[in-house]
């Protein structure tokens, strides 16, 4: 049994269905000296050197921090619990030996909005995928390479030869994520790359004007028509070039009757503005601020860059996760792929405490789920995991589930003299 425990059969999209994975040991593959794990997406060359990839951080690490975990719901769409599955432990602790859940979801989304499209592939599964009870045991992005009617080639990170390798993949197993934001991030003609352009053209335009050339023009007192006065001329601009050079301050002199003229003046371009207008236009078609950017936005901005470009991209990751690992048969059992963002993240400190009246008043949460959105151990109180108004009194059982009946005082009217009480005996008026 020992010699079996170490030997599991799985399913590896490198190798055949019928190979036997020894995981017991491993080969030491291909050695990386870089200081940068090569299984990590990175950033196109343009996109990589240019405002494009701030922004693509900051979506992604926005993303990245909302969790998604595999659940069960009901009739209609309520959450009920989490699926005890292989799937939600990835999700939830740690998708592959090289990254966890945040980094995980932070490289699908930078993948997505650099070539507008990624795939997160099941690179290990148990079972048997044709009959379609199987178990994930590791995940990976991959950036697809080319199409096909039924299946894809995707450029994705082989873990046991530490390299990135092309395989062939079935698009029924693998998510597929399309950017919501493609037709302004990702289209030739749009937004963004035409910003990238213009970038681009900056920077070209700053090099050269930054240049070392001092760009000088010798004007020399005499006619230069001749092959000997191009050749005497030639030889004026190497004496002046080596006097320059040789020069401990870069001086230089000439005969009185020459004249230099310098031509490393800036030239004026409109490019900046062109920069700074597609900028603005790309962020208000993103849905960012440059408040968002610096840290610096109010509640309402942020609400509305939540609503606007993070949420779409949520919903477009656990949708391709859902049909390609769950598939029909799984969604008709209740199950999903969910995501979860702390509804108190974005409320300032002095809100909290009238926010969390409210809920446990109207018995929306308990006392100490909310506790948990704050980060504070439940109480042991039996009440703290009820679902009551705190501020209305309870029932008891001895009331047999009415609420107990408030005391009420006997008062003691003073008594009447005793010459009255006989005249309204016999019905004399007073």
């Amino acid at each position: 049994m020992g010699v079996l425990d170490q030997m599991r059969k799985v399913w590896n999209i490198f190798r055949s269905n019928e190979e036997a994975v020894d995981t017991s040991s491993y080969s030491l593959g291909l050695t990386n000296y870089s200081n940068r794990s090569p299984d990590r997406s990175r950033y196109g060359y343009f996109n990589d050197k240019s405002i494009v990839a701030s922004i693509n951080t900051r979506i992604a690490i926005d993303v990245a921090a909302v969790a998604m975990r595999h659940v069960k719901v009901d009739a209609i769409e309520r959450y009920v619990k989490d699926v005890d599955s292989s799937l939600n432990d990835l999700l939830k602790f740690q998708p592959n030996i090289d990254q966890l859940p945040r980094h995980f979801r932070q490289d699908v989304v930078a993948c997505m909005l650099d070539d507008g499209i990624a795939a997160i592939v099941p690179v290990e599964i148990t079972g048997d995928p044709a009959s379609g009870k199987i178990d994930i045991v590791q995940l990976r992005v991959g950036k697809i390479v080319s199409w096909h009617p039924y299946h894809v080639r995707v450029s994705v990170f082989n873990q046991d030869k530490g390299k990135r390798e092309e395989v062939n993949i079935d698009k029924k197993i693998i998510a597929i994520i399309e950017n919501p934001l493609y037709a302004v991030m990702n289209e030739p003609n749009g937004t963004l790359q035409r910003l990238i352009r213009k970038l681009s053209l900056l920077d070209t335009s700053d090099e050269q004007s930054a240049s070392g050339n001092l760009d000088l023009i010798i004007q020399l007192p005499y006619v230069i028509k001749s092959e000997a006065r191009k050749n005497q001329a030639e030889q004026r601009r190497k004496d002046i070039e080596f006097q320059l050079k040789s020069s401990q301050y870069g001086i230089a002199y000439t005969d009185g009757t020459e004249k230099i003229t310098q031509l490393n003046r800036p030239a004026e371009n409109n490019l900046l503005k062109q920069v700074e207008y597609l900028t603005g236009m790309l962020y208000g078609e993103l849905g960012i601020t440059e408040e968002v950017m610096k840290g610096t936005a109010d509640e309402q901005t942020m609400i509305n860059y939540y609503d606007r470009t993070i949420e779409p991209i949520l919903d477009s990751i656990t949708e391709a996760m859902q049909m390609a690992f769950l598939g029909f048969a799984g969604i008709k059992k209740g199950e999903r792929i969910q995501y979860f963002k702390d509804p108190f993240r974005l409320v300032p400190v002095g809100d909290v405490a009238e926010i969390a009246d409210k809920f446990i008043r109207n018995q929306i949460l308990t006392a100490n789920e909310f506790r948990g959105f704050l980060g504070i151990p439940p109480s042991p109180e039996p009440q703290a995991d009820k679902l009551l108004n705190p501020n209305v009194p309870q029932p008891s059982p001895e009331t047999n589930g009415l609420p107990a009946p408030t005391d009420v005082k006997t008062i003691n009217l003073p008594q009447e003299k005793e010459p009255v009480r006989k005249e309204l005996q016999n019905g004399s008026r007073l």
